[in-house]
């Protein structure tokens, strides 16, 4: 069993004499990369330490069992122990997402519905960040184009973890957001009382380390400039700051306008494009291994409705995993860790499952 564990543990201890050689610092992405891939494996390692003891302690209580009634009693409890410490194990052996550890860059746009869209996805905003000041992440809101309510029409925020262990990734947790998000409410902009459906969209993308860990050749940009807009399509400066960087290959396409300086919208955009394209050429990867990883719950499709928040009912529902709750007020006040729980649960049941059709 676990025949595996043991190049894992070897690469564990190599890693541990590479992190230990100051000139793997010199390059930060390198160093970032490898501190990961350590933090991820040093889990493994702990686990493994543990279910070894308690297969140990539970051999050799059956072995005094035979002399000693006392040992007998204790061998259930021990041995359940033995059992739990292997299936923690066996979950930490499932192959994760490469970019689990990455910071991200989320996009909301308000989708059908007009300005209550616009409301409703500045109302997903304040939940995310809520969430993210509530485990300690910080945020950067890069761009917005607001509506005339004070809503959203588009902004795209930054959030930057502390952790390197995977599991504590921000990406981990936030890349089952990406889909659309639909509201049902009785909106500002309704006299009537009537309570009306809404959407906004949402997609995730894993966070850069360094430029230059995604090669951009200059030749493969289309840039725009143009003036900035606010609410409602107003001037909101008179010179030519804003910025549009299209990518030729993929036919990406990237708007900044937040920053007065044509500069700070640039380096702003292509940090978006940057990742952007990082997750396009993972989506490449994924479609190529499609055989092991086409169950996980991650979408970028923004077509698929992924959760409905009814305030009447102050009820919330993912449909991907069937979670339901009435604590929607608490929820969109950040309280959204149960609801995340929901979908990597299903996500982890689903790798484990096309691990041992793999096996």
């Amino acid at each position: 069993m676990f025949e595996s564990v043991q190049e894992l543990l070897d690469e564990h201890r190599e890693l541990t004499d590479r992190l230990a050689d100051p000139a793997v610092h010199q390059d930060p992405v390198l160093a970032r990369r490898l501190g990961r891939r350590f933090a991820e494996l040093g889990a493994i390692v702990a686990a493994h330490q543990a279910w070894s003891r308690a297969v140990a302690d539970a051999a050799d209580a059956r072995e005094l069992a035979e002399e000693d009634a006392d040992f007998a009693a204790e061998l259930p409890g021990l041995q359940a122990t033995a059992d739990q410490a292997e299936e923690k194990l066996r979950r930490l052996l499932i192959p994760r997402d490469p970019a689990d550890a990455r910071d991200a860059i989320l996009e909301i746009k308000g989708g059908e519905g007009g300005e209550e869209a616009a409301l409703f996805a500045g109302d997903l905003l304040r939940m995310y960040v809520r969430f993210a000041e509530s485990k300690g992440w910080k945020t950067e809101i890069l761009s917005t184009t607001e509506s005339d309510l004070g809503g959203y029409k588009d902004v795209q925020v930054a959030i930057k973890g502390k952790s390197t262990d995977p599991a504590e990734g921000v990406y981990a947790h936030l890349k089952f957001e990406g889909g659309v998000h639909r509201v049902q409410r009785v909106p500002v902009t309704e006299s009537q009382g009537r309570i009306h459906t809404s959407a906004a969209g949402v997609l995730v993308f894993p966070e850069v380390d360094a430029p230059e860990e995604v090669q951009i050749s200059a030749n493969d940009l289309k840039i725009d400039v143009y003036r900035s807009s606010g609410p409602g399509g107003q001037s909101v400066n008179t010179t030519d700051s804003a910025v549009r960087i299209t990518h030729l290959p993929t036919g990406i396409v990237v708007s900044m306008q937040n920053e007065k300086s044509q500069i700070q919208n640039r380096e702003a955009g292509m940090r978006v494009l940057r990742s952007r394209i990082l997750a396009h050429q993972q989506e490449q990867l994924d479609a190529e291994n499609a055989a092991v990883r086409h169950s996980q719950v991650r979408t970028m499709d923004r077509s698929e409705r992924i959760r409905t928040y009814n305030y009447p009912e102050n009820r919330i529902a993912d449909h991907r995993t069937g979670y339901k709750s009435y604590n929607l007020d608490a929820v969109l006040d950040g309280e959204l860790g149960p609801v995340l729980q929901s979908c990597i649960e299903m996500d982890e049941a689903h790798r484990l499952e096309a691990l041992g059709q793999h096996d």
